[in-house]
């Protein structure tokens, strides 16, 4: 449904956007299942970023207070992982701000190097901006694995899961894509191939793991 808003999009409703309308408004006009927040207390917050998107899940005390996510825009596409991090994080802040502000906050990401964003000696021109609004709140950020984030992780990742219909393409040389990348065949010879060219290549650079992971999804 998103995508019927943009500029110059064509009009056309499918059955997937006819299941989305129906579905925002079962959630607009039922109970609330969330807890209610109590501002006396700690607020945890959960981030994650995708190539589609930032999701992001407000908590206390184990219990869920509000979630939300927005795709990328056209020019956080080109956005390093490490920005794309913290960029959700950003985004939570500001959302919840009337929450947030005043109070102490943790926040969780598995992108690790955002412990040290407050002590990182260069900074780009979007880092620095970024870090005056987040110097605003009393919060600690706290790096954990991916499959902790699950919540967030599927927020941020949900356009590109629920509402995108994509299928794989033939090409005349034979080669099967899947919208702009390559598929990969079961071949764990060649997908070691891969890596291993990812890795140490000559023409490559090697930044992590993570890193190296995001690289790779954009062309594979």
């Amino acid at each position: 449904m998103t995508s019927l808003t943009k500029k110059n999009a064509k009009y056309l409703w499918s059955p997937k956007r006819e299941e989305a309308f129906q579905t925002l408004k079962k959630l607009l006009t039922s109970a609330p299942v969330l807890a209610q927040p109590n501002v006396t207390k700690p607020f945890d917050v959960y981030c994650d970023a995708s190539g589609n998107g930032l999701g992001c899940v407000l908590m206390q005390e184990g219990r869920v207070i509000a979630y939300a996510s927005r795709q990328l825009r056209k020019h956080e596409a080109n956005y390093p992982t490490h920005d794309l991090e913290l960029a959700a994080v950003v985004h939570a802040l500001k959302i919840w701000r009337h929450y947030l502000l005043g109070n102490t906050c943790h926040i969780y990401t598995d992108h690790k190097s955002l412990k040290y964003i407050f002590t990182q000696p260069e900074l780009n021109m979007r880092q620095r901006r970024w870090l005056e609004l987040i110097k605003d709140y009393d919060l600690e950020v706290h790096y954990h694995l991916g499959k902790a984030n699950v919540v967030a992780d599927a927020l941020s990742r949900k356009a590109h899961c629920n509402f995108i219909e994509a299928h794989p393409t033939l090409d005349k040389e034979g080669v099967l894509w899947f919208k702009n990348r390559l598929v990969v065949p079961k071949d764990m010879e060649l997908r070691k191939k891969i890596l291993d060219e990812a890795q140490t290549s000559m023409f490559t650079m090697h930044l992590g793991s993570n890193k190296m992971y995001q690289d790779l999804k954009q062309k594979f």
